[in-house]
């Protein structure tokens, strides 16, 4: 796990620079940006998948997706769709909050 840290901040770097495109309104840029920035975000998922942290890059997948997908939105002026956005932000909630119980169920448990 620990040679993820490498990627999670190039990961970072896509991220921002999709949504600096995003604010800047560079569609393309904007666009384009989403595919590694996702790809990422899965790779992560699949990496941690038998690891607790699992749920926290599950989040994190669901956010950029929710992002991306608000974005796209608003860049062809379909804002009325996006409460599929808020539906994926709410599937990332569930997800950390998940992670989040089993923690502290865990530090419960060593005291």
């Amino acid at each position: 796990m620990n040679k993820i840290r490498f990627y999670e901040n190039v990961h970072i770097l896509f991220w921002l620079v999709k949504d600096l495109s995003w604010v800047m309104l560079w569609k393309p840029l904007g666009l384009l940006m989403i595919i590694p920035t996702v790809t990422f975000a899965a790779w992560f998922c699949i990496k941690s998948f038998f690891h607790s942290e699992f749920f926290v890059y599950l989040a994190t997948l669901f956010w950029i997706l929710a992002n991306a997908l608000w974005m796209i939105l608003e860049f062809y002026q379909k804002e009325e769709y996006k409460y599929i956005s808020a539906l994926l932000f709410g599937f990332g909630l569930i997800a950390v909050s998940y992670y989040t119980i089993i923690k502290l169920r865990k530090i419960k448990t060593y005291r």
